[in-house]
Parts: structure tokens; C-alpha cells; sequence
């Protein structure tokens, strides 16, 4: 079987004119390519699990369960806003043109829990950033970050300027 990298669409002016999309959906329909991609991101992360994964919405989610589940960890969940239940922590961040918001159940993690951050694409950096001060804001030990894809023109690596490791399963 080919590399699930190549699995990998790039589906031109989508979701608007000028950008190229990375669709994955390819690789997670393939039960080898995501197995593989799912081994590929959780080896820096083997020998020493963390307490919990946490995936950012929408397809981080996918990535850190199955990331949870091969290393039997738990999974956090950070949402966009109002799709929590409980009382949540919030972390507003920069986009190009205007800004979003992430949250998190204020009790997702408790104190001292040790935690890597999970995403699909790592393009601008600002879900991850924001993601990072959620964990932190609890009192997590964040350990680093785990992203599938990084799309290097964006610049998103150089954004990450925290002391812990970001570690790209398929490097722009």
C-alpha cells in the first residue's frame, strides 16, 4: 500500500477562491492509511503516554480519540463556542480576518495532568496557541502538540513559540 500521505486531496478554492484545501478524508476512509497516520502521530508519545489527548474541533477530535484509544489515555475535547454543557473556560484567538473562540469544561483536566494537543493541520498556529492557554489555564503540563499535516506557507510553526515539542506527522 502507498504511503497514507498520498492519500492526501488537495482540492483547489475551497472553502473559498485562493485557498487549497487539504482533504483527509481519504486517509481515514482507508482502515491501513489511518492506522498508519494514527501510528505516526502518537510515536513521540509511546514510550511516555500523557494523562489525556486533546482534540481541537472538528477533526482534531477524530485524530486525539484514536490517539486515546492506542495509547489508553483519556480525550478532551476543546469545542467552538456553546457546544459545551458545563461551565467553560474560554480562549479567544487572531484569525487572518477577524477572530474565533475555543473552550473547554473548566474541569476537563485537572491539576498537574499532562497533556499533548492534537489537530488535523497545523496552518496558522492560532488553534493550537489558543488550545495551549486552555490547558495551561487548568493547570495542565502541556507536552507538546501532534498535528497530521502542516501547511509551511502559513507560518503556523513559527507562531508556536512554546518550550514544548510540535511534533508533525507529515511536515510542509
Amino acid at each position: 500500500m502507498p504511503h497514507w500521505s498520498t492519500l492526501i486531496r488537495e482540492i483547489p478554492d475551497f472553502p473559498k477562491p485562493g485557498i487549497v484545501f487539504k482533504d483527509i478524508t481519504p486517509v481515514l476512509a482507508e482502515g491501513a492509511a489511518f492506522a498508519a497516520a494514527i501510528e505516526a502521530m502518537a510515536a513521540p508519545w509511546r514510550d511516555t503516554p500523557p494523562t489525556a489527548f486533546v482534540g481541537i474541533e472538528s477533526r482534531g477530535f477524530i485524530f486525539a480519540a484514536a490517539l486515546a484509544q492506542a495509547l489508553g489515555t483519556g480525550f478532551v475535547p476543546v469545542r467552538k463556542p456553546g457546544k459545551l454543557p458545563a461551565r467553560v473556560l474560554h480562549h479567544d484567538y487572531a484569525l487572518e480576518y477577524g477572530k474565533d473562540r475555543l473552550e473547554m469544561h473548566a474541569d476537563a483536566l485537572p491539576p498537574g495532568a499532562r497533556v499533548v494537543l492534537v489537530d488535523d493541520v497545523l496552518a496558522t498556529g492560532g488553534t493550537l496557541r489558543a488550545a495551549y492557554a486552555l490547558a495551561r489555564a487548568q493547570g495542565a503540563e502541556v507536552l507538546g502538540a501532534a498535528v497530521l499535516v502542516e501547511l509551511a506557507a502559513l507560518g503556523g510553526r513559527a507562531r508556536w513559540d512554546h518550550a514544548v515539542p510540535l511534533h508533525v506527522a507529515l511536515p510542509g
